[in-house]
């Protein structure tokens, strides 16, 4: 592993001490790869996945605009589940680009946290 990705782990695992998504108001947590952005909604006190959601259907475009429709598709599915709000976990990454997209869409999706 190379040390960004260890101080990345190192950043998220900071994070997690304080962060705990329920059923109400599950955690959004974000994965970046080299070519694809996904989000996922976690209930932490089953251990279990709500939604997921990625761009991987999706090749055509910017990579910007397809993080934000992501997080659009995936506050639709979550408001059809009823959920409205969550905390968002951006796994250690910074808080621009493709993230900072993602979360943009999700709320104008209509999703709150």
């Amino acid at each position: 592993m190379q040390k960004k990705d260890i101080l990345r782990k190192r950043r998220h695992l900071k994070i997690r001490k304080k962060m705990q998504g329920t059923t109400t108001c599950p955690r959004l947590v974000v994965y970046r790869s080299l070519k694809c952005t996904y989000a996922q909604l976690v209930d932490d006190t089953q251990g279990k996945t709500l939604l997921a959601n990625s761009d991987l259907k999706n090749k055509k475009g910017k990579a910007l605009d397809r993080a934000l429709q992501t997080g659009k598709e995936l506050a639709e599915k979550a408001l059809a589940m009823d959920i409205t709000t969550c905390v968002f976990d951006r796994n250690g990454y910074k808080y621009h680009g493709r993230v900072k997209a993602l979360a943009e869409g999700a709320r104008q999706g209509g999703l709150k946290f």
